[in-house]
């Protein structure tokens, strides 16, 4: 890249370790521009405004998310297989934001009741995209067959969405140790209680929870 795109790049990077930490409202230029020792006027050169700053941020965010879980998830069969694999790459990038935070959800936190910007959009966006990719997922597992005939794909992408959240509540929040565990053992009951009886859960599955497993117990260790 030329000095001008690592310049940009590496005043991103900062940005995306300030917003996990502090939150999209809590990144400001002044702050980011002594992280970076520049001047306000230097890293204005290169994004224009705060709200620019904060969608680039938003957008890097969602463009790592789905190097680091989507993309490789597609590699895996079709159907239940390839929706373990997205789960368990998930759950293991969630367990690694109980330390650093995740902007999809203090940007939640942040934006719900706020008046529509430019950064509330490209958060929604973002999510429903990610939100989409499972649901889409679910359904591919049901037209496998993988699933029972009767399951209802938004009713089990709720369930599935909603302990990922609950695991950022208790391990982030409350400082449960037994919270990713917990969250793990929730997901394959659901996961199993849709499933049919020929259903090819995959190496996916197994993998994920060792991985679960090593990083539980380096939270646990660093605490």
């Amino acid at each position: 890249m030329r000095k001008g795109e690592q310049t940009r790049a590496a005043i991103l990077d900062a940005a995306l370790e300030l917003a996990s930490r502090d939150g999209l409202e809590g990144l400001t230029i002044g702050l980011l521009a002594e992280r970076m020792q520049m001047s306000k006027s230097g890293v204005f050169a290169h994004f224009g405004s705060r709200e620019d700053l904060q969608v680039e941020v938003v957008r890097e965010y969602h463009r790592r998310f789905e190097d680091e879980v989507f993309f490789p998830s597609l590699r895996e069969a079709r159907g239940l297989p390839r929706l373990r694999a997205m789960m368990n790459r998930w759950m293991e990038k969630r367990i690694q934001e109980v330390t650093t935070g995740c902007i999809y959800i203090s940007g939640a936190v942040e934006y719900d009741d706020r008046a529509a910007s430019a950064v509330r959009e490209q958060l929604v966006h973002s999510v429903s995209m990610w939100r989409d990719a499972l649901l889409r997922a679910i359904r591919q597992s049901k037209d496998e067959g993988h699933l029972k005939p009767e399951t209802d794909p938004h009713l089990m992408l709720f369930e599935l969405y909603s302990f990922t959240l609950g695991l950022h509540h208790d391990a982030r929040f409350l400082h449960l140790p037994e919270a990713v565990q917990l969250t793990r053992d929730a997901l394959e009951k659901t996961i199993v209680s849709y499933q049919t009886s020929n259903a090819n859960a995959g190496p996916g599955a197994e993998a994920g929870a060792s991985a679960a497993a090593n990083l539980t117990s380096q939270h646990t260790d660093s605490r």
